[in-house]
């Protein structure tokens, strides 16, 4: 069974689009008050601009102010995309755009409403009841949902930009908060954010804390958002991830086609070009990791003994990770990246720190997980290695840190016992202490999600981290590199 969003994913890709059309069947745009002509009025913008839309979203509010007759064709209206899809050969999505938002219980009617009734794939919610008030509708994981997090609208920034205390020690605003608990519920890859267009800088915030996420991005047209900037700020790495909506600027228009081309090629062409930004993000991705293991204490400053036995001014402790859950996912994406490049069967954990670090790809991931024991079990089965595998799968392995090298090989020996195939070795930090030159030699490739250098520099660009402590730290890992 699919998600929402890997269903959405294929139609960006069947049409090469990124645009929603809105079916906002206003009364003074249509040629008489009823119902009828609403359906008359949509069906007509389905049929115009369904090869060029990524999915549909008819509005309820334009429906159910016919009363019964609107419910109807609002019914109709789906059904219309329906066969419409079924005509081009790709399903489009249909978003029901209509802000529930209450109590669990009255939440399941609203999903039944939404879902077994009209038949929509996804629904526009308000978080503001929390997260019993979403389960509903995303417990399908086929079904989706968009929060509102920092809407189009004038006034949004009465509540959704008030200040409040986040999971750190600074406050942030609440839309920011929303995009967290979003990015942390979204187990199904079925839950997205709804961000106006007008707003780029907030696109870009949100998009750094939910790098995953889809957006759904009203404002664009009869709202004057800016298209390339919209798209510029909020897009991912995939040059997908958002879903630019354009209601009125489309029906409107003289040709409905022919806009919903223009706007699809427009669209598309700032994709194109974008990749310079898509880094620049990447980096700003990063840079929010980098802090988020500073305030958790996973990187402190000061004066420690390592087990060798040597002084460092700098010490590194992910086993801390387990206490800081939005962390440790936000950890997972971040391996996630770079998984999605290499080729594998399962990842294999390397106990003990790197026990959670797996955990939380596998889930995010959906990949299978093992892990070898330190000591074999002495009783029951014996086994060297947790977990189900077969003899010839291919392994990536997973570690938290890497220094010299040796307990990678400790665990690459155990799995190629095992039958097993390792290639490559991933870890969140690289001491670049020499563990990558000698997996090298010996055949492996490693790669870091960060390397303690980008860490300091970063600390020190934006004065985290007093520049005499990375100085210090700069002069230890240096030294360590020689000795």
């Amino acid at each position: 069974m699919e998600s929402f969003f890997s269903f959405l994913d294929r139609r960006v890709d069947d049409c090469s689009s990124l645009l929603c059309v809105g079916l906002d069947p206003h009364v003074d745009d249509l040629r008489a008050p009823t119902a009828e002509a609403a359906l008359e009025f949509c069906a007509r913008l389905v049929k115009a601009t369904a090869p060029y839309a990524a999915a549909f979203k008819p509005n309820a509010a334009f429906f159910e102010a016919f009363g019964a007759d609107g419910w109807t064709a609002l019914k109709a209206v789906i059904d219309g995309i329906r066969a419409e899809s079924e005509r081009m050969g790709s399903r489009i999505p249909i978003i029901l755009d209509a802000k529930r938002g209450d109590i669990a219980s009255t939440a399941e009617a609203y999903a039944r409403s939404a879902f077994d009734v009209l038949g929509a794939d996804a629904i526009t919610l308000s978080p503001y009841l929390g997260r019993d008030s979403i389960e509903p509708f995303t417990r399908n994981r086929e079904k989706g949902a968009f929060l509102l997090c920092k809407t189009s609208n004038r006034g949004s920034s009465d509540i959704q930009d008030l200040l409040i205390q986040g999971p750190g020690a600074s406050a942030v605003p609440l839309h920011m908060r929303v995009a967290q608990l979003a990015a942390g519920w979204n187990t199904q890859y079925n839950i997205g954010l709804v961000v106006g267009a007008m707003y780029p800088e907030t696109l870009s915030g949100v998009r750094a804390l939910a790098p995953d996420l889809w957006f759904l991005v009203p404002g664009v047209g009869a709202q004057a958002g800016d298209l390339e900037a919209a798209l510029r700020a909020g897009l991912r790495a995939d040059r997908k991830g958002m879903l630019i909506n354009v209601s009125r600027g489309i029906s409107l228009a003289a040709d409905p086609h022919q806009a919903a081309a223009e706007l699809r090629d427009a669209i598309n062409d700032v994709r194109n070009a974008a990749a310079f930004k898509v880094l620049e993000r990447s980096d700003a991705i990063l840079s929010a990791l980098a802090d988020g293991l500073l305030d958790a204490g996973c990187v402190q400053f000061g004066d420690f003994t390592l087990k060798s036995g040597l002084k460092s001014p700098i010490y590194i402790d992910l086993r801390r990770l387990v206490t800081h859950p939005r962390l440790l996912q936000r950890v997972g994406r971040a391996y996630l990246d770079i998984l999605k490049d290499l080729q594998f069967h399962r990842i294999a954990a390397v106990p003990y720190a790197a026990i959670p670090i797996a955990t939380s790809i596998a889930l995010q991931g959906d990949l299978a997980m093992i892990y070898p024991r330190r000591e074999a079990k002495d009783y029951g089965t014996k086994a060297e290695i947790e977990g189900e595998y077969r003899a010839g799968e291919t392994v990536v392995l997973i570690d938290d840190l890497a220094t010299t090298g040796g307990s990678k090989f400790e665990a690459i020996d155990k799995m190629k016992g095992a039958g097993l195939l390792v290639k490559d070795v991933v870890v969140l930090i690289d001491r670049q202490s020499g563990a990558r030159e000698t997996l090298q030699q010996a055949g492996y490739t490693m790669h870091a999600v960060l390397t303690i250098m980008q860490l300091l520099d970063h600390w020190e660009r934006t004065g985290k981290v007093s520049a005499e402590r990375i100085g210090a730290a700069r002069q230890f890992i240096s030294t360590s590199r020689t000795t």
